[in-house]
């Protein structure tokens, strides 16, 4: 993924941002000369994988297939005194779909925060681990929906489901609806062990410099 994309995909998030009048962390908006500042900080986000994360999934389509993400609070799996809790936004372009994935620890409720409308499709899996075409129970604001596989749940501004571990899910803005401004509070949360996709993708992109950072990555070292 070229750097480039990196900052227009940012720049797009803070736009959101600023549309539906959210605020971040005052280290959301660093610079790498910022983290330099303040090494310990930077060691906490860090281990915390605390800030910006821009991703393509290794595919090089990230309009079509990719995703913005801010994580806001989150602590080390299985530390103790460690937050037992995470909090991110997600940002959800029209037809941008995030591939289909599971969590094997991760128990998380996805929130339709403002925008447009969020597409969630699921799928069970079988003791084994397989793909099951069963029917799927999801709490959409504790009112339990039962769905087919891969049927579309849609969620409007304000709406949210519940997904459990070992649910595939795999999500997009409903195209024609705008941009979708999306909360993720979850159990504490791992991005490097905890998401297991059907098709080989990665969670993390190479990145092409073709020109400097707006915004340094968490999973890049500085943060």
């Amino acid at each position: 993924m070229k750097r480039s994309e990196i900052n227009e995909a940012l720049r797009t998030a803070q736009a959101m941002l600023d549309r539906f009048s959210w605020s971040l962390p005052v280290w959301g908006g660093w610079v790498a000369k910022d983290f330099a500042a303040e090494p310990e900080v930077a060691a906490y986000l860090r281990s915390r994988q605390l800030g910006w994360d821009v991703t393509d999934f290794g595919l090089g389509r990230f309009s079509e297939c990719g995703l913005t993400l801010f994580c806001l609070r989150n602590g080390i799996a299985g530390t103790e005194g460690e937050r037992s809790y995470a909090e991110k936004l997600l940002f959800v372009e029209e037809g941008q779909l995030t591939p289909t994935h599971r969590h094997k620890a991760k128990m998380e409720d996805i929130i339709n925060r403002a925008g447009g409308t969020l597409v969630i499709e699921f799928s069970a899996t079988n003791a084994d681990g397989d793909l099951s075409d069963a029917d799927i129970i999801v709490p959409v604001d504790g009112i339990h929906r039962r769905l087919t596989q891969w049927q579309p749940l849609e969620l409007r501004p304000g709406e949210s489901v519940t997904i459990m571990p070992g649910l595939y899910h795999r999500f997009y803005g409903r195209p024609g609806d705008g941009p979708v401004l999306v909360g993720e509070v979850s159990q504490v949360n791992d991005d490097r062990t905890d998401n297991f996709f059907l098709e080989p993708v990665g969670r993390f992109s190479e990145i092409e410099e073709d020109e400097p950072p707006l915004r340094p990555l968490w999973n890049e070292g500085v943060a």
